[in-house]
């Protein structure tokens, strides 16, 4: 099962993206969408034919580039709404709720230095969804996702709405690199190649599985780490890249459309729709762990574990991962429930 989220990825390419078949009207709210991730993921999104609504929010330029999209000659109507007062309107009746909102990198940052900022902005951000559209599946793309997860958890549950099922840290641009570092170090086809990625979504919890790599291919210990290190550090390659300028936005947005669709062809019914994703689990000592998942029209049909694990793997999940990941996700809780 765990090939199939390679295929559903490439989709958008190929006719089946703009298959009309069993289309249902589905509204997405981008929460944050005029920031470098939100107006390309808006962009992906407007293209989308499963996407019958599409919400712009942010707290400024929100009218401006839901204008610019609302030009497009797509089905999707665009609407744009800006500050606490126009919040619940771009939420009442989303299906989808994707929030890249907030602030980002900058050089010699890690993710974890976004950590007030952002944790303030994702708490205010799902107390709005609690009491608009509870029953909505939120993706979380704002930083530190390590900790994000946990205080959006915390928030739901506090206004007695919190679905497990429907909760979700975007960790697919972890699979999106290790698809492109993997296919070109092994001259493989780019669109063929997929490579489960679990943990979490920072530097020493991201791990992806070279072992479970398809189609089967042997690398060398040398390149199974230097792999390693260059997928957990992809985000900070951009940041440092691009000087000050921000992070990682037009590959964020593909990834996070690639997750968007999966979460919408689940909702339709499609069956058999995998993606790896940050869920709450009982796998591992972490209680938010991302792993390949089948999604449906209730969310998280089945979470697909970890599979089998190579030395080295088992090794980096017990020292690296799961250490920094429940410190990430007690910082969240912590952040929550205080006062």
């Amino acid at each position: 099962v765990h090939g199939d989220f390679g295929e559903s990825a490439m989709s958008f390419r190929g006719a089946r993206f703009f298959s009309t078949t069993g289309a249902k009207a589905y509204k997405v709210a981008v929460l944050g969408g005029a920031g470098g991730i939100g107006q390309p993921l808006s962009l992906l999104l407007k293209q989308n034919p499963n996407v019958t609504k599409l919400a712009i929010y942010d707290v400024a330029h929100a009218k401006g580039v839901a204008a610019d999209l609302s030009h497009i000659n797509t089905p999707a109507q665009v609407t744009g709404h800006v500050g606490d007062a126009e919040l619940g309107a771009a939420l009442q009746g989303a299906d989808v709720v994707v929030i890249p909102a907030g602030v980002p990198r900058k050089p010699g940052m890690t993710r974890d230095d976004l950590f007030n900022t952002n944790a303030s902005i994702i708490q205010k951000l799902s107390d709005a969804i609690a009491k608009n559209c509870p029953k909505a599946s939120i993706a979380i793309i704002t930083n530190p996702v390590n900790s994000t997860i946990a205080i959006a958890a915390e928030a739901l549950k506090k206004a007695g709405v919190y679905d497990p099922k429907k909760l979700f840290g975007v960790t697919t641009l972890d699979v999106t690199r290790a698809r492109t570092f993997v296919a070109s170090k092994k001259g493989l086809d780019v669109t063929k190649v997929d490579v489960p990625v679990i943990g979490g979504h920072a530097g020493g919890t991201i791990l992806p599985l070279l072992s479970q790599t398809k189609p089967a291919v042997k690398f060398t210990q040398e390149e199974i780490e230097a792999l390693t290190v260059r997928i957990q550090n992809g985000g900070t390659e951009v940041v440092d890249a691009k000087a000050g300028a921000g992070s990682a936005t037009l590959s964020m947005a593909l990834a996070g459309h690639e997750f968007v669709n999966n979460l919408l062809r689940g909702l339709k019914g499609e069956k058999g729709v995998v993606a790896c994703t940050m869920i709450e689990s009982s796998l591992t000592p972490c209680k938010y762990f991302a792993t390949p998942v089948e999604l449906g029209p209730q969310g998280v049909v089945k979470n697909l574990g970890l599979g089998s694990l190579s030395d080295y793997e088992k090794g980096k999940l017990e020292n690296e991962v799961i250490p920094e990941l429940k410190s990430s996700i007690a910082k969240g809780e912590q952040f929550a429930n205080k006062a």
